[in-house]
């Protein structure tokens, strides 16, 4: 069911799938709750799952027969650090019969800002779908044994500013590395930025900018190193890439990277800030393809244990089942 415009996963949506366009035109449109409401009845719906801020329309409707209980999942860390409109979400909220928050921070946020119970709150996280690898490989700058790969959009909490003073320490002592930045480049401060910082310090033929690509999983499997310099994190599924491509990690101690490194047993830990210490880890993973392929190979055993698909997709189903028994007396 879509609230408003159909988005980028309807391509994914399979054939066997029913589909709902409730078609809103504004925030209070009651034709559109009438619809939902209506085809609840008719298929017999017992939960409504509401991603963000279809929370609003998902409840107008769990208000009429047959009562679905309501789910809440919500994504977006503007959530929990936007003043406005908490008091609307908390009213909301504490008549839903569960929150799932795809990052502990916003778990915690759930559970202590809007006061939602703790057994009514679950953490999990989202997943990343592995893409097809059939195909060339795609042409990029740098040498098979040499090539860093950070997946991050340029934005100021990302650090990429860190990352390159710690490339241009990396290169002294290793010539041939390359670093790929891939991530969206639409904040426009930040990307001169980080083009000043390559010009200044003369990594021009070290770094490749390519942007926002739709081809990640690819590119991932032509480099030998995945990185993350980030200042601050929630949970970063450029690390979830990364496992499933069976890279090597090395990411900043910040939001849940230790979680999923397994506390620098899957990967390496440095401090955030710190060129120094980032520099002396990648060039220790560069200098040893059996310490590579090691960290690789577990970091992506637990991405498939804990963040595949079928791992997600699980833990999902056991908050429908205890949704199911809780019933609508589960609410406050």
């Amino acid at each position: 069911c879509t609230t408003r415009r159909d988005g980028p996963l309807e391509a994914m949506v399979g054939a066997d799938v029913v589909r709902l366009r409730l078609q809103r035109k504004h925030r209070f449109d009651v034709v559109a709750v009438r619809r939902l409401v209506e085809f609840n009845r008719l298929r017999g719906v017992r939960i409504l799952h509401a991603h963000s801020s279809s929370l609003f329309v998902a409840m107008a409707a769990s208000v009429f027969a047959p009562h679905p209980a309501v789910v809440w999942h919500v994504h977006f860390g503007r959530y929990a650090v936007e003043q406005r409109g908490a008091f609307l979400v908390r009213q909301l909220v504490k008549n839903t019969n569960g929150v799932i928050a795809v990052s502990e921070p916003l778990a915690e946020w759930a559970r202590n800002r809007l006061r939602v119970p703790a057994e009514r709150v679950w953490y999990i996280p989202n997943f990343v779908l592995p893409e097809d690898s059939n195909g060339q490989p795609p042409i990029v700058a740098g040498v098979l044994g040499a090539r860093i790969v950070c997946v991050a959009n340029l934005r100021p909490p990302k650090d990429h500013r860190t990352l390159l003073r710690a490339m241009a320490l990396v290169v002294r002592q290793h010539p041939d590395a390359h670093l790929l930045l891939v991530g969206g480049t639409q904040d426009s401060a930040c990307l001169d930025l980080v083009k000043k910082e390559i010009s200044q310090l003369e990594l021009g033929a070290n770094v490749s900018l390519l942007g926002e690509r739709h081809d990640v999983a690819a590119i991932l499997r032509v480099c030998d190193v995945g990185v993350l310099s980030s200042a601050s994190e929630g949970l970063p599924l450029a690390l979830i890439e990364y496992g499933m491509a069976g890279l090597p990690a090395v990411a900043t101690e910040v939001g849940q990277c230790p979680e999923v490194l397994d506390q620098g047993r899957a990967g390496m830990l440095v401090a955030p800030g710190a060129p120094k210490l980032l520099a002396e880890a990648l060039l220790l993973l560069l200098g040893s393809p059996d310490r590579r392929a090691g960290l690789g190979r577990r970091l992506q055993t637990r991405t498939q244990e804990l963040y595949s698909r079928c791992a997600i997709v699980e833990r999902v189903c056991r908050v429908y089942d205890t949704v199911l028994r809780q019933g609508r007396t589960g609410r406050n």
